[in-house]
């Protein structure tokens, strides 16, 4: 029952991709709504937190000009995660060539320090390698559950768990590390 309902979804999904290349726009709307977060997660690994929405749009809207080219439906997670990445890498590019012309304000009181803490931690996920970053960002970040994660991003439930578990070994180390120096 189990495998007739993953294929029945994953049929259903192969249709709104196709509908979409085709340029119907509310499935595309549909595959926004399913793939958003995860896209999210893919950028916040990689960019600061707040142009990680405006990257989220640009993705999605490069989607939606190039998704007419996908040949196969089934590539389509594997193909949005890339551009995801590709825009993360174009942006850091960019971003080392300007510089801000002014920072945003700073957060009062105990919010200041609960911001600067989580960037901290962020900044530390980011350093830990791809498959244990995005994982992360995608539990703790995004909140999708061990299963959610799998499906979005193709990988086994076990191999979910098991980056969850390497991943938020190496963060505990560095966080450990961090406060003995």
């Amino acid at each position: 029952m189990q495998l007739m309902s993953a294929t029945s979804e994953a049929s259903e999904e192969d249709e709104l991709i196709r509908a979409a290349g085709a340029g119907d726009r509310g499935a595309f709307g549909e595959l926004y709504v399913r793939y958003a977060r995860w896209v999210h997660a893919i950028l916040l690994a990689r960019v600061p937190p707040g142009d990680v929405d405006d990257l989220v749009q640009d993705v999605f809207v490069t989607a939606m000009r190039q998704l007419r080219g996908l040949r196969n439906a089934g590539a389509f997670r594997g193909w949005l995660a890339a551009v995801a990445r590709n825009r993360a890498i174009d942006y850091l590019r960019q971003a080392r060539r300007r510089a801000p012309l002014e920072d945003a304000p700073e957060p009062r009181g105990a919010v200041r320090e609960e911001v600067r803490e989580a960037a901290a931690i962020l900044d530390l996920v980011r350093q830990l390698p791809e498959a244990y970053r995005e994982t992360l960002v995608l539990r703790f970040v995004e909140g999708m559950t061990g299963p959610e994660i799998a499906q979005r991003t193709g990988l086994s439930p076990e191999s979910v768990r098991v980056n969850l578990c390497r991943g938020v070994k190496l963060l505990r180390g560095m966080l450990e590390g961090k406060s003995q120096s």
